[in-house]
C-alpha cells in the first residue's frame, strides 16, 4: 500500500506517518519543506519511506511539470498512490486589515490549491484501478471560522467543501475520500496559533486533542470507510449547530493580540476554535 502524506516532518503529518507505517505492506512518501526532520522520521519507521523535499507555496514558481515531477518519481519508487493524505498546512493570523497579503496568497497555496492539484493528479489511476483513499484534513475552522484567520479560514472552508463534494462524486467507484476536521491538537503550530490571542481562561479550557490520538482515528477512517473524523470528539455537535456556533464565535470568541487593544469588546472572550496542521 503505497501511502503519500505532505506536511509530514513534524506534527500531525509525522504522527500520521508513525500510525500507518504500523500498516503491513506499507510505503510511505513523505513531503515536506524540511529534509532533516523527514529523514530523520523516515530512519524510525517500520517501513520504506520515499523522501520529498518540496515547499507546497511555490506552486506557480514550479511550474505544474516542474512540480508534478516528484510524484512520478514516487509512483516508480513504491507502485501507484493507494492513499493521499493531504495534511500539509500553514496558519496566517492577524487582524484582516493587517495580514500580510502575500503570506496569505501563498497559505491558500498550501492549504488549498496544491491538495486540489494532488488530488487532479492522483485521481485519475485511482479510479482506473476502482480503489483508493483521499484524506482532506481540513479543520474546525471550516465549521467555526476563527476571527484573525481570515486567509486560513478560507482555505480550510474550501478545502472541505471540495472533499465533501467529492466523496459524493466517487460513491460508486471505489474510491473514498475522508474530510478530517481537527480541532485544537497539541502541536507546535498550534500553540503559536494560540499565543497570537493571548491568554484567555476559556480557551485555555477548550478540549484538546493529540496528534496520535487523531492519527488513530484517521487509519480507522480509511479502512472502515469513513466520511468524516471531527476531534477532539467534543467539537462534533459544531457540525450540526452551525447558526448558533456562528453566533457564539462572532461574539465571544478571541481577537489576535495587535487589535485587542482597539476593540471595545469584553475582555471575557471564549473558545478560539483553533485548528493546527504541521
Amino acid at each position: 500500500m503505497h501511502i503519500v502524506i505532505t506536511g509530514a516532518s513534524s506534527g500531525i503529518g509525522a504522527a500520521f506517518a508513525r500510525e500507518l507505517a504500523t500498516i503491513p505492506g506499507a510505503r510511505l512518501t513523505l513531503v515536506a519543506r524540511r529534509r532533516s526532520l523527514l529523514e530523520e522520521l523516515a530512519e524510525s519507521l517500520p517501513c520504506p519511506s520515499f523522501i520529498v523535499t518540496r515547499d507546497l507555496s511555490r506552486l506557480e514558481a514550479d511550474g505544474e511539470e516542474s512540480w508534478a515531477s516528484w510524484l512520478a518519481e514516487a509512483e516508480r519508487e513504491n507502485g501507484p498512490v493507494d492513499v493521499l493524505v493531504n495534511n500539509a498546512g500553514v496558519q496566517v493570523i492577524a487582524p484582516s486589515a493587517e495580514v500580510d497579503v502575500a503570506r496569505g496568497e501563498a497559505s491558500l497555496h498550501v492549504n488549498l490549491v496544491a491538495p486540489l492539484r494532488l488530488t487532479h493528479a492522483v485521481l485519475p489511476k485511482m479510479l482506473a484501478r476502482g480503489k483508493g483513499t483521499i484524506v482532506d484534513v481540513a479543520s474546525l475552522a471550516a465549521l467555526a471560522p476563527t476571527p484573525g484567520m481570515t486567509y486560513y479560514n478560507a482555505s480550510k472552508a474550501g478545502l472541505a467543501a471540495a472533499s465533501e463534494a467529492l466523496r459524493g462524486e466517487l460513491r460508486g467507484t471505489g474510491v473514498h475520500v475522508v474530510t478530517v476536521y481537527p480541532g485544537i491538537v497539541a502541536t507546535d503550530m498550534a500553540e503559536q496559533g494560540l499565543a497570537a490571542y493571548g491568554s484567555n481562561l476559556a480557551l485555555k479550557l477548550q478540549p484538546r486533542g493529540t496528534t496520535a490520538g487523531l492519527a488513530r482515528l484517521v487509519k480507522n477512517a480509511i479502512f472502515r470507510k469513513k466520511a468524516r473524523v471531527i476531534y477532539p470528539r467534543a467539537y462534533a455537535p459544531v457540525r450540526w449547530l452551525g447558526p448558533v456556533v456562528r453566533w457564539f464565535v462572532d461574539r465571544f470568541s478571541p481577537l489576535p493580540r495587535g487589535q485587542q487593544a482597539e476593540s471595545a469588546r469584553p475582555s471575557r472572550r471564549a473558545c478560539a476554535w483553533l485548528s493546527a496542521k504541521a
